[in-house]
Parts: C-alpha cells; sequence; structure tokens
C-alpha cells in the first residue's frame, strides 16, 4: 500500500523533540517517516504535523481533531495521553474511553491510523511508582483499541533496546535523533514500507560512572529539567505555550 496525505497528531513525542533540524525546528519520527513515505508515493505526497509539545489529550482532540480531518488524510499517526499520565488527577480508564472513541472517529474516515505503545521512560526518572503502573494500562489498553479499530500498532514497548540511555535526548523524556530514527524504523514496519537499514542501528551504550558522577549528574538535570517542569504544574504553565504547529497545513516536503 501507498498514502499520498499523512497527518500527524500528538504531543512533543510526534512533534520531535529532541532532534533538531540546523534552524531548531524539531524533525523527529514522523517527518523521516514522511520523508520515507513521500519516496514511494505514486504521486503527489503531502505531509501535516499538528502535533505540539505539552500538550494534554483534551487539548490535542480539540485542537488538531478537526484540522486534520479537514485535510481528508488516508493516513493519521495519533498519539497521545502521555502527559495526562503524569498528572496525578488522571483517571486511565476514562482517559482510554475518550481515546477509543477519536480513533473509531479517525477510522470511520476511511483512514489508516497508527497508534502506538509507549517506550519505557519511567524507569529512569522519578514518579516512576505513580506513573508507570498507568503507562502500563495505557500501553495494554491501545493496544485493545487498535485491534477493535482495525488500527496499526507500533509498539515500542516490547522493544527492550530503549533501555539504552543513548536513545534518549540529554533531558531523559524525549527521544535522542537516534531515539527517533529507530522510531520511524517501527513505524515504517508497522506500514510494511522498508526503512534505511541505518535506522535501526544502535548507539554504544554510554559508559559506567561512579556513584559520584551519577549522583552529581542526576542533581544538575533535577534543576535544570525537573524544577522547571514543577514550576509550570504549579502556575499552570506548559512547555507548549505560544507554540504554534511546525506544518500546521497539508503540502508537500
Amino acid at each position: 500500500m501507498s498514502w499520498s496525505r499523512y497527518v500527524a497528531l500528538g504531543d512533543s513525542f510526534t512533534e520531535g523533540m529532541d532532534d533538531p533540524y540546523a534552524d531548531g525546528v524539531f524533525r523527529g519520527w514522523a517527518d523521516l517517516v514522511a520523508g520515507r513515505l513521500n519516496e514511494v508515493a505514486p504521486g503527489d505526497f503531502g505531509y501535516a504535523n499538528l502535533a505540539i509539545r505539552g500538550r494534554l489529550y483534551d487539548a490535542i482532540v480539540g485542537e488538531q481533531l478537526e484540522p486534520a480531518l479537514g485535510m481528508r488524510p488516508d493516513l493519521v499517526s495519533f498519539a497521545a495521553g502521555a502527559n495526562d499520565v503524569l498528572r496525578r488527577r488522571c483517571d486511565p480508564p476514562a482517559l482510554m474511553a475518550r481515546f477509543d472513541a477519536t480513533v473509531a472517529r479517525l477510522r470511520a474516515t476511511g483512514a489508516d491510523v497508527l497508534l502506538f505503545r509507549f517506550a519505557d521512560v519511567m524507569s529512569r526518572l522519578p514518579g516512576n511508582n505513580l506513573v508507570a503502573p498507568r503507562i502500563r494500562y495505557l500501553n495494554d489498553a491501545v493496544g485493545d483499541v487498535a485491534e477493535r479499530n482495525g488500527a496499526r500498532l507500533v509498539d515500542l514497548w516490547n522493544d527492550h533496546e530503549y533501555a539504552n540511555p543513548a536513545l534518549w535526548s540529554i533531558d531523559r523524556l524525549h527521544l535522542s535523533p537516534a531515539g527517533h530514527r529507530r522510531t520511524a524504523a517501527h513505524v515504517l514496519a508497522a506500514l510494511d514500507v522498508p526503512a534505511d537499514p541505518t535506522w535501526w542501528d544502535l548507539p554504544s551504550w554510554p559508559e559506567r560512572r561512579s556513584w559520584l558522577v551519577t549522583k552529581g549528574e542526576d542533581l544538575a538535570w533535577a534543576g535544570r529539567y525537573l524544577a522547571p517542569w514543577i514550576k509550570r504544574r504549579l502556575t499552570g504553565r506548559s512547555s507548549g505555550d505560544l507554540i504554534t504547529a511546525k506544518r500546521p497545513t497539508l503540502g508537500p516536503l
């Protein structure tokens, strides 16, 4: 199969943090996938990426769903909910009921829909005991949603190579360029489209450091990334405030 109109919906995962182009705009796995689909498309190919970092599920649907439907895509990637499970008041069953309804609406248009089981990012972060069970619930539930609606499932959770810290950026939450390439390869595999073989390549694991050095790095990370995240939660702000979608309209690459 081939596709000619691809629209990506979501948050920072789909926007492409932290895989920047030279101009500072993020590339990420969705851009890589679009580039490969453009190569195999039989005619004109259009791509839109509406994802914005920091967006919660309801904001993604409220801001991105209708514009996406208006583009009449034949392929949609939909990754949402990861920011919600970081909130203490998140209700995972209610969240996934809304998720199911959105996927059903997308599939009703006849478009192919890509859904994701997220890789395990929480094992190296604070709050793992609270958040990890929610991530597992979402990952289990999204498989049921995909099967029920005939969507294509991209299973990153069961790729244990994502335990390699080199696949994650310095903020420990977003993918590195190598992580985005591997994710793009997974997406293309779900679409039965060959990826660049080098996208599966794995960087070397970082060298083991002493306990003292590791703790120093943890403290530096907390000051640079965790503290600002907590401050945004307390003040009701988001990393995506004043950010707009990088490709808001369907157009050629």
